[in-house]
């Protein structure tokens, strides 16, 4: 990201605070960045008023820039004050459909990451995307209950042997009887990081956030496991209905802190001691709709403020038995995560099968130097896993920590069947 935002003056709300922005275009479906698609920026309180025009680089990234939003204090404690402003954004690139993107949302104080897909040419023309109000501004149907451990005795069931994270989920547009709905197919990890942008502000403490992201990822989880919409005869893995799972926004913009979050914790989920199915944990907002013995997210926020961590907000809803499991396989990875970090010094097999991932994401993604694949973790190698990091909103170490080994996976996984597919 660029490290000198620049600000773009009144919009919806006084200059007095601001929230951080940045795009990045890609192909439809793939991980080939898109340079110099163009970007124009509108309040969608005057959306024919051109605020920012932005142009991507050779790696579909536009630079940073911050925009009015309205004081953090709003998205702290509820009320009926709307806690974030709202951008549209138009995409234009040669050689690709237009994309608009209405009401994206910007908080005080953190960044936005907003990614556009664009369709080719030759394709159906893109449908716009609209994004809707966030779950604890809007109105929404409450969480109708269901027990948390579910019964999967009966036969005829299909269910998993052990806690797997899927590559990739289907989410589908609506309640599971709507017949007309879309389905989504959505890489695990971006389905988590847009439905905890959707349902918490991402100006909450750290540990709050957490919790939240645990109690999404298992309750994602519990659907993987126990095929609970296929053994239905549904043909998709979880819905966006608030009353039956949680809020999936399709194409909406999601928040750095949030995604740092979930790639650090994402094979992580929640447990009960003799029970192997991670835990469906339910929630609610705890303001408008009280919940007992679930989680309250308004409430997660405070107990975060005071000081309380991860596992003891989740242990003040869900009881002291409820503990943090880890998956033992994860879907679509090639090789899994060595253990430690690789860093400078760090040599073998696991270095060079890194190195050579990246020199092949480096295909796509030039800005990424080449580098020597001979399993020695040294200084040029270290520059190439940083500037990968710059380019996916990973903290910029140098490092192949847990979560950048598995972004580094993710993407030569994806850049990898392009060319099959080529």
């Amino acid at each position: 990201m660029a490290s000198s935002p620049v600000p773009v003056m009144p919009a919806q709300v006084s200059a007095a605070s601001y929230g951080r922005l940045q795009l990045a275009v890609t192909g439809r479906n793939d991980y080939t960045p898109i340079e110099n698609a163009v970007i124009q920026v509108t309040d969608t309180g005057n959306p024919d008023n051109v605020i920012e025009e932005l142009r991507t680089d050779n790696s579909g990234e536009t630079p940073t820039i911050e925009l009015p939003a309205p004081p953090v204090s709003y998205s702290l404690e509820s009320s009926s004050a709307q806690p974030y402003s709202e951008y549209n954004f138009t995409v234009q690139a040669e050689g690709y459909s237009n994309l608009t993107i209405s009401g994206a949302q910007i908080l005080a104080n953190v960044t936005a990451l907003q990614s556009a897909r664009l369709m080719p040419l030759a394709n159906i023309e893109a449908s716009p995307i609209v994004v809707p109000p966030h779950t604890l501004y809007g109105d929404f149907p409450p969480k109708i209950a269901e027990a948390e451990i579910k019964d999967v005795s009966e036969s005829g069931e299909v269910v998993l042997s052990r806690v797997v994270i899927p590559e990739t989920i289907i989410v589908h547009d609506g309640p599971p009887t709507d017949t007309r709905a879309a389905n989504y197919y959505i890489p695990f990890k971006e389905y988590i990081k847009n439905v905890a942008s959707s349902e918490i502000y991402a100006t909450w403490p750290e540990s709050s956030i957490i919790a939240n992201c645990l109690a999404i990822i298992s309750f994602t989880l519990n659907r993987v496991f126990t095929e609970w919409y296929r053994n239905k005869g549904y043909d998709f893995t979880i819905t966006n209905s608030t009353a039956y799972d949680h809020f999936f926004v399709y194409g909406r913009n999601i928040f750095e802190n949030i995604s740092e979050t979930v790639d650090m914790i994402f094979s992580n989920y929640l447990s009960r001691p003799g029970v192997l199915q991670p835990i469906l944990t339910q929630y609610c907002d705890g303001r408008r709709v009280s919940c007992p013995n679930w989680m309250s997210q308004w409430g997660s926020k405070d107990l975060g403020e005071q000081g309380y961590s991860p596992i003891e907000i989740l242990r003040y809803y869900y009881g002291d038995d409820i503990y943090i499991n880890s998956a033992e396989q994860i879907s679509g990875i090639p090789s899994s995560w060595p253990g430690y970090d690789l860093t400078i010094g760090s040599s073998g097999q696991k270095v060079q099968q890194m190195q050579e991932q990246l020199n092949r994401i480096s295909d796509n993604y030039p800005a990424i130097p080449k580098i020597a694949a001979d399993g020695i973790y040294g200084n040029q190698t270290a520059e190439a896993v940083r500037t990968f990091q710059k380019i996916f909103n990973l903290p910029q170490t140098g490092v192949t920590d847990y979560a950048t080994w598995y972004k580094i996976s993710q993407i030569y996984v994806g850049v990898s069947r392009i060319a099959e597919l080529n």
